[in-house]
C-alpha cells in the first residue's frame, strides 16, 4: 500500500517516462528468459539427449497453452537434431552461443533503456519535493517560525530530502523492474513445474515475515535519527549565530561539550540503523540459499519419481531462473528498508508540507485602494494564549500622515507593525484600510502598497543592485523615463548610500557576503533603506530605521527620509526621539496598550512617560 501511495504522490506528473521504464523492463526480463533457454539444448548436446527427440509436431492440431509450449519445445529439438546430423554438434554450439550473445546484447541494451527513462523520473520528483518545500516556506506565516526552530526546518529542507532520494527514490527504481522480473520468471517457473513452484511459494511468507519485523523497527530508529540531525543543524546555526558572544564569555568549552554528546547520541543511532539496514542482504541471501537447497532437495524426488514432469536439462533451466530470482527479491527486500528509512524522513517533511496557514486568503479577494487612511480597531493580539502583546489597541491613520510609536522594549510597537502587512493576524478587533478589513484582500496585493525597513536589516549574499532592487520587477519600466541603474543610484543617494557604494572595488556590482557580512551596521541599514525608497510605496513602514546608524549617518539619512516621508502614510517605531519629533502623530506604548498620543510638544508638557523618555535620552 504504502509503494502505490508513492507512486501516486510522486509519479502522476512523469507517466510518459514511467510506462516507457515499466515496458522496457518487461522487455529485457522476456529476453532474458530466451538468453537462459539456450542452456537447455546446449546441455542436452553435451549429455548425449538428442536422439530421445520426438518427430515435428503440426502446430495446426495443438490446442491450449500446455500443448503449444509442449509442440514448441519438440518443434526446437528437432530442428536441433536435424542441424546436428547435418553439419554436427559443434556448428549447433556455436549457433546457440551467437544466439545466447545477441539475446544478451538486446537485453542489455532495453535495460540501459529502462532506467535512462528512470532518471527523469527520480531528478524530478526530488526537484519537485524541494519546489514544493521552499514554496510552503514562503507562504508559512512569521508565526510558524516562532515556534520552529530554524535548524530543523532547514534539517527537513536538506537531510530529509537528501535521505528521500537515497532511499525512496532509489526504492522506486527497484519497485518499477524487480517486481516485473520476479513476475515473468515466476510464471515461466510455473510452466515449467507447476507442482515446485507451488512449493516455493508455501515458503516464502516466512522469508517475508522475518524481512517485514525487521523494517518497522528500521523506520523507528531512522526518524530518531533525523530528529538528532535536526539537533546537530540547529546547534549549529546557533553557534555560528552567536559566534562573537561565544568567543566573548569564553564559551567554548560548554558548546563542545554539548555538541559532543548530541553527535555522540546520534552516531549511536546511526549505527542501529546502519546495522539493521546491512542486515537485509545477507538475511536475504541465505532466505534464498535455503530456498534453493530445499528446491534441489523436492526437484530431485520429482526428477527420480516414476511419473516425472521435468527432466533433468529442464530442472537446471528451472534453477537458473529461480536464481535469477534471487538478486530482485534481495533488491526488493533492500527497497522495503530504504522505503521505511524514507517513509521517517518524509513524514517530517510532510508535517511542514501540511500545516496548515494561519493566514488564509480570501477566496473572493476585494480590489486594494488606499485613499483614506489605516485603522487599528478595538485591536488584540498574543503569541501564546496566556499572555497578551496587544490590548483594545484603537489607532488612526489618516493618509499622508506619518504616526510614530514610541516606548520602552517589550511594549508592542514592532508587533503593532507586523499586524498591517499581514505578518500575523490579530485574534480580536480588526486592522483597517480605508474601512475594509485587510484580511478582505490577497496579502500579495496589500503588502505591494508597503516598503518596509526593519530594526535589524535583512540582506541576501548578492550584489548591492540586486538587494537594492529585491522589491521591485525590474522588467517593467523604471519609474519617470530613467533606466533602473540611474533609478538604484538615486535611491542610494537619497538614502546616503551612493557614496560607500562607489568605494567598492564593483560598485553596485559588489557582492556584499552573506547577510551584508562585507558591510557595517549603518552600511547595511542604508541599503535597506535605499531598498525601500526605490520601491517607491505609498505606505511606510520604518521599524527603528536609523538605529545603526552614526550620528552624521542618521542626520543625513533622517532629512531623506523626511523628504521621501511627505504626502506617503508612514508608520514609524523608534527608540531615538529626536527622530519623531516632527511625526503628526506620537502614540506611546506601554504595556500592549497605547497610554498617550499627541505631539511632541503636547506630550512633553504632560510630564507622563513620554517625558521621561525624552529627559532620560537627553
Amino acid at each position: 500500500m504504502k509503494f502505490i501511495s508513492l507512486i501516486r504522490r510522486f509519479v502522476p506528473p512523469y507517466k510518459g517516462q514511467m510506462a516507457l521504464n515499466i515496458f522496457f523492463n518487461l522487455v529485457s526480463t522476456i529476453l532474458s528468459l530466451f538468453s537462459f533457454a539456450a542452456i537447455i539444448p546446449v546441455l542436452r548436446i553435451l549429455f548425449g539427449l538428442t536422439e530421445s527427440v520426438a518427430e515435428p509436431v503440426d502446430m495446426n492440431t495443438v490446442q491450449g497453452l500446455q500443448e503449444t509450449i509442449a509442440a514448441l519445445r519438440t518443434n526446437l529439438y528437432s530442428l536441433l537434431n536435424e542441424q546436428i546430423a547435418l553439419h554436427g554438434p559443434s556448428y549447433v554450439l556455436l549457433f546457440l552461443g551467437l544466439f545466447l550473445v545477441l539475446m544478451t546484447g538486446l537485453k542489455c541494451g532495453t535495460a540501459w533503456l529502462a532506467n535512462y527513462y528512470m532518471v527523469p523520473i527520480r531528478t524530478g520528483v526530488l526537484r519537485d519535493l524541494r519546489q514544493q518545500l521552499y514554496d510552503k516556506v514562503l507562504s508559512l506565516p512569521m508565526g510558524y517560525f516562532t515556534e520552529a526552530r530554524r535548524g530543523d526546518v532547514i534539517s527537513r529542507m536538506t537531510n530529509d530530502v537528501n535521505e528521500v532520494e537515497a532511499s525512496i527514490m532509489s526504492a522506486l527504481d527497484i519497485l518499477f523492474k524487480d517486481p516485473i522480473m520476479i513476475l515473468v520468471y515466476l510464471i515461466t517457473l510455473l510452466i515449467i513445474s507447476w507442482q515446485l513452484t507451488l512449493f516455493v511459494l508455501l515458503m516464502m511468507p516466512i522469508a517475508v515475515f522475518l524481512i517485514g519485523r525487521l523494517g518497522r523497527s528500521l523506520k523507528r530508529a531512522s526518524k530518531k535519527g533525523q530528529e538528532q540531525n535536526a539537533e546537530i543543524l540547529s546547534s549549529i546555526d546557533e553557534t555560528l549565530l552567536g559566534l562573537r558572544v561565544v568567543k566573548g564569555f569564553n564559551a567554548q568549552g560548554k558548546l563542545q561539550a554539548r555538541f559532543l554528546s548530541l553527535i555522540n547520541a546520534t552516531r549511536a543511532t546511526f549505527n542501529r540503523i546502519n546495522r539493521r539496514y546491512y542486515l537485509a542482504h545477507p538475511l536475504s541471501e541465505f532466505l534464498g540459499t535455503a530456498l534453493i537447497a530445499i528446491i534441489l532437495w523436492f526437484g530431485g524426488l520429482l526428477i527420480l519419481g516414476d511419473h516425472s514432469t521435468i527432466d533433468a536439462a529442464t530442472f537446471i533451466y528451472y534453477l537458473v531462473i529461480f536464481y535469477s530470482i534471487i538478486n530482485p527479491a534481495k533488491d526488493l527486500s533492500k527497497a522495503s528498508y530504504g522505503i521505511r528509512r524514507g517513509m521517517a524522513s518524509l513524514e517530517r517533511i510532510d508535517a511542514i508540507l501540511n500545516t496548515r496557514s494561519a493566514i488564509s486568503e480570501p477566496a473572493q479577494p476585494k480590489e486594494v485602494r488606499f485613499e483614506k487612511g489605516i485603522t487599528f480597531d478595538h485591536l488584540s493580539f498574543s503569541y501564546q494564549p496566556e499572555r497578551e502583546v496587544l490590548s483594545d489597541i484603537c489607532l488612526e491613520i489618516p493618509k499622508g500622515k506619518t504616526i510614530a510609536l514610541v516606548g520602552q522594549s517589550g511594549s508592542g510597537k514592532t508587533t503593532l507593525t507586523d499586524l498591517l502587512p499581514r505578518f500575523y493576524d490579530p485574534q480580536q478587533g480588526a486592522v483597517l484600510l480605508d474601512g475594509i478589513d485587510i484580511r478582505s484582500f490577497r496579502t500579495y496585493d496589500l503588502r505591494k502598497l508597503m516598503g518596509i525597513v526593519c530594526q535589524e536589516p535583512i540582506l541576501f549574499n548578492d550584489t548591492v543592485y540586486n538587494n537594492i532592487t529585491f522589491g521591485v520587477d525590474t522588467t517593467q519600466p523604471a519609474p519617470n523615463g530613467m533606466t533602473w541603474p540611474e533609478a538604484v543610484e538615486q535611491a542610494a543617494h537619497i538614502a546616503n548610500a551612493h557614496e560607500f557604494i562607489s568605494d567598492m572595488p564593483e560598485g553596485y556590482q559588489t557582492c556584499i557576503g552573506d547577510r551584508g557580512s562585507r558591510l557595517s551596521g549603518g552600511q547595511r541599514q542604508r541599503l535597506s533603506i535605499a531598498r525601500a525608497i526605490l520601491k517607491n510605496p505609498p505606505i511606510l513602514v520604518l521599524d527603528e530605521a536609523t538605529s545603526a546608524l552614526d550620528s552624521e549617518s542618521e542626520r543625513l539619512v533622517q532629512e531623506a527620509l523626511e523628504h521621501l516621508m511627505r504626502d506617503r502614510t508612514t508608520l514609524v517605531v523608534a527608540h531615538r526621539l529626536s527622530t519623531i519629533r516632527h511625526a503628526d502623530l506620537i502614540c506611546v506604548m506601554h504595556e500592549g496598550q497605547i497610554v498617550e498620543r499627541g505631539t511632541h510638544e503636547d506630550l512633553y508638557a504632560l510630564g507622563g512617560y513620554y517625558t521621561k523618555l525624552v529627559d532620560m535620552q537627553q
